[in-house]
């Protein structure tokens, strides 16, 4: 299996700066960039099988960029965990895309990367090189039920301590079950870029991002949330690149009906529900991985 190339960038922000890691495949001359952005614990490898096959099947040269977002998988922790917001991630994206020139630009965003991807195509005004031409926004829309946020605060920053690998994939498997089917070797696969060592406990791994990113999500309150709403539905109506929305079925943070409502307005997006999955498809299965290309490549 091939190897994607690390790479480095140095971010601004207002403790002097954080090295953000990205995971680069394909064609690094190539003009066609597609960024695959992660959820919230999660980083950049995620993508693997998915960046493989685009590669593979593009009939023309493509770069497929695999960020991980500061505090998560090879990027620095940012000094103060309040730096741990959604504007801040959309700033070093910024930078990152000033720094890729890309001249065709696509996005995928799962989770929190789809937010992140929604503020980027929905602000015209934005110093992107290119505007965005296609976005898939995976399990994720302006509307995030209250619940499902609730349940993700329950395990998030809680890093964990774990004597072996599959023990520790046997953890995340046990907070991410609703990702759907996966065989193990396909779970193992997600989970070894997801630990790294533990210095302090030789022979002990843990996992591989800030705990530090739990201080501002568990400042959310239904109030905000609720308030946060009304600013995404704006941008996603602002929204100019061609639109696929892809949905767990028995998803518990993005609903039907919000779902439906994303194919009525705004760039009206084209939805594919997968059965039996919650939040969110990981893009593994070869069914996600052919939506996701039949919609991006010519």
């Amino acid at each position: 299996m091939p190897e994607p190339t690390l790479n480095y960038l140095l971010c601004p922000d207002a403790s002097g700066g954080h090295r953000m890691a990205y995971w680069q495949w394909g064609d690094p001359q190539s003009s066609h960039v597609v960024v695959c952005l992660h959820g919230l614990t999660r980083q950049g490898r995620d993508f693997d099988t998915l960046a493989q096959a685009l590669c593979s099947q593009a009939t023309a040269p493509i770069r497929v960029i695999c960020p991980d977002v500061a505090g998560r998988g090879q990027s620095d922790w940012l000094k103060d965990p309040m730096g741990y917001q959604i504007p801040a991630y959309a700033a070093d994206m910024l930078a990152m895309l000033a720094h890729l020139r890309p001249t065709k630009l696509d996005w995928v965003g799962t989770s929190m990367g789809g937010v992140i991807g929604m503020i980027l195509a929905g602000q015209p005004d934005l110093p992107l090189p290119v505007p965005v031409r296609k976005l898939v926004l995976n399990d994720v829309g302006p509307v995030m039920q209250w619940q499902a946020l609730q349940r993700i605060g329950q395990y998030l920053g809680h890093t964990g301590k774990f004597a072996s690998l599959q023990e520790a994939a046997d953890a995340l498997w046990a907070t991410s079950s609703s990702f759907g089917p996966h065989s193990p070797a396909q779970w193992l696969a997600l989970s070894e870029p997801m630990v790294k060592p533990m210095p302090q406990c030789p022979g002990f791994l843990t996992l591989r991002y800030d705990p530090g990113i739990a201080v501002p999500f568990r400042s959310a309150t239904p109030e905000s949330v609720a308030q946060g709403e009304a600013m995404l539905w704006q941008l996603y109506d602002n929204i100019k690149a061609a639109t696929l929305l892809v949905r767990g079925a028995q998803s518990d943070l993005l609903t039907l009906e919000t779902a439906r409502a994303m194919t009525q307005r705004g760039p009206r997006a084209r939805l594919r529900q997968f059965e039996g999955i919650g939040h969110a498809p990981t893009f593994v299965a070869d069914d996600q991985v052919q939506a996701v290309i039949s919609f991006l490549l010519p």
